[in-house]
């Protein structure tokens, strides 16, 4: 092999391989010690990361400037607060809050219940102080009873 096709050869070699590290180095963030929480954020990363962001989950969906946000951009869950858990739920099933965008039933059953958890419980973590605002980590989380116990209950 000449000497500019083996620069050639291992110049290219060495750039698919620093692309190649650069991607996926975002990992999910939840100890498995919490089976529950860590399938939640499993589910989350594979269900919901393309139109949300959620470091716990090493996802980034979500627009980081408004101006180039695209329709399905969802919120960014590192600094939206989503408390309690019953109002999660009720996102996953009803496909979010509007209808428009998010499918319902994203996922169902025990897979919604441990999505729910996961994101009431972590979600908000890197919001701003602002002041007169309760911090996320002040709100109760809630319990999935008290969700399924509202969503069963009639007028």
């Amino acid at each position: 092999m000449s000497r500019p096709a083996k620069a050639l050869f291992w110049g290219t070699l060495l750039a698919v391989v620093v692309l190649a590290t650069a991607c996926g180095t975002e990992k999910i963030n939840v100890p498995t010690s919490d089976p529950a929480l860590h399938e939640g954020a499993v589910l989350f990363n594979q269900r919901c990361g393309g139109c949300h962001t959620f470091s716990y989950a090493g996802t980034h969906g979500s627009a980081q400037n408004v101006r180039t946000a695209q329709f399905n951009n969802g919120p960014n869950f590192d600094i939206r607060c989503e408390r309690p858990v019953a109002r999660v739920l009720y996102a996953i099933q009803n496909g979010g809050f509007s209808g428009v965008v998010m499918p319902q039933n994203v996922v169902v059953g025990q897979q919604a219940i441990d999505v729910a958890q996961f994101v009431a419980k972590y979600s908000g973590t890197k919001a701003p102080k602002i002041p007169t605002v309760t911090p996320c980590s002040e709100k109760p989380v809630g319990t999935v009873a008290d969700a399924l116990s509202a969503s069963t209950s009639t007028p």
